[in-house]
């Protein structure tokens, strides 16, 4: 007897998905909760579990079409996989090249590498291999299929020796370990080119079309301009050193940078309502909190989580709640509710080495804070040039609500907290 696997509900207003990926092959074992595919929606990556002990029967469709809420993706049937069953990663690579040996047309998702073992949830094939470190997360089995590596090679980082994202990124692919010699196939079928020159096809995914459109309704909408201005973070660097070692044994979470300006941009949003505030049709809306959104980085793109009511938060509850968006982050759990409402975004690009950007307002919120790499500058001090730990930060803005005078104050705010970090505890 077979049971149906259906779309899940997938939050308000949204009433459908892309399949992101199979994480189970038709007659492979499944067990009930068991993830068995991935969903796209516009924000997160959603994963869809068996209702059933038993083998997975027919999937009613393929990676990278639409699905509706409610429909019928694929079915389970009762009972146990058959003895003789290909192992699962065979199975579909056996699949992926059959299709492009027969078909033309470009492949729909990358081929998987071929390896004994199995990329599902809590399996493990490969003698000898610790099978806690070969349970993956979705975000990294995507990771593992995309660049053709071998998971049973690799060496987790993680806890309980888990496979982590870094980990993947770090590992050779399958044919290049074998010295070319079993060259994987290709992800995309690419148009003919001349010799020496590749070119690589996917498809984008829902995330990023919908990141594509949303900054580009953004710019078309808004009267977006950007005002620069830079901190010294000697205060804020001190400050860490001096305290870090206490934070973490009390509160059991390091003490980071965007701690501080969390509670920096609270405070300038205070004094500077207008930041915080929207446009809505011919009215302007004002809000007494602050729920920042944080731009988080994920494997399908950037995501921005919102931490809820951040004014009332302390150093060590924003702290918390960021490095759990981040870690969640990675592991492509983070819910759709946690990244919907937030009145006021915060973006660290420098983190990835950025030295100063304009960042793009994050409808319907009416500016964002970008922040951006440390580097030791000459500035003058008492008449001296001496060189301090300086940071750039940009405030884009919608210029029909804010007013110059009002970004350039708001932007100053947060100089004089992190400057003088006093001032977060006073409450200046």
């Amino acid at each position: 007897m077979a049971t149906e696997v259906k779309v899940p509900t997938l939050g308000e207003s949204i009433s459908e998905a892309t399949l992101g990926q199979w994480l189970k092959a038709p007659g492979e074992a499944v067990k009930a909760d068991e993830p068995i595919a991935s969903l796209e929606t516009d924000k997160v990556a959603v994963e869809v579990n068996s209702p059933i002990d038993g083998v997975m029967g027919e999937q009613a469709v393929a990676e990278g079409d639409t699905v509706q809420v409610g429909a019928v993706i694929a079915l389970v049937e009762a009972g146990n996989a058959a003895s003789g069953a290909t192992p699962a990663a065979e199975n579909r690579s056996s699949v992926s090249q059959a299709e492009q040996a027969a078909s033309p047309e470009p492949a729909s998702a990358p081929a998987e590498p071929t390896s004994p073992v199995s990329y599902g949830s809590g399996e493990q094939k490969a003698e000898g291999v610790d099978s806690a470190a070969l349970t993956l997360s979705p975000a990294v089995r995507r990771l593992v299929l995309e660049r053709q590596v071998d998971p049973s090679q690799i060496k987790g980082t993680g806890k309980d020796g888990r496979i982590t994202k870094d980990d993947v990124l770090a590992a050779k692919p399958v044919s290049a370990r074998a010295g070319g010699d079993q060259p994987s196939a290709p992800t995309q079928a690419a148009p003919a080119a001349p010799a020496g020159r590749k070119e690589e096809r996917i498809r984008m995914t829902r995330l990023r079309q919908t990141v594509a459109k949303r900054l580009k309704e953004a710019q078309n909408t808004a009267a977006m301009l950007t005002t620069f201005n830079d901190v010294d973070m000697t205060e804020v660097i001190a400050a860490r050193a001096r305290y870090k070692d206490l934070f973490e044994k009390k509160h059991g979470i390091r003490l980071g940078f965007m701690g501080f300006f969390v509670k920096a941009a609270t405070l300038a949003l205070r004094d500077v309502p207008g930041v915080n505030g929207a446009i809505d049709g011919d009215e302007i809306v004002y809000r007494d909190y602050a729920d920042i959104s944080v731009a988080v980085s994920a494997p399908q793109g950037l995501v921005v989580p919102v931490i809820r009511d951040a004014q009332d938060l302390s150093f060590a509850g924003v702290e918390k709640t960021i490095a759990d968006f981040g870690k969640r982050a990675k592991d492509g759990t983070l819910k759709m509710e946690e990244m919907k409402g937030g009145t006021f975004t915060i973006s660290n690009g420098g983190v990835f080495g950025s030295l100063m950007s304009t960042p793009i307002i994050n409808p319907p919120q009416s500016a964002v804070l970008g922040l951006h790499r440390i580097e030791e500058r000459p500035v003058v001090r008492d008449g001296q040039i001496v060189a301090r730990p300086m940071m750039y930060l940009a405030l884009s803005y919608d210029h029909r609500l804010i007013d110059g005078r009002e970004a350039v104050t708001f932007l100053v705010r947060i100089k004089e907290a992190i400057e003088d970090p006093t001032r977060l505890l006073i409450d200046l």
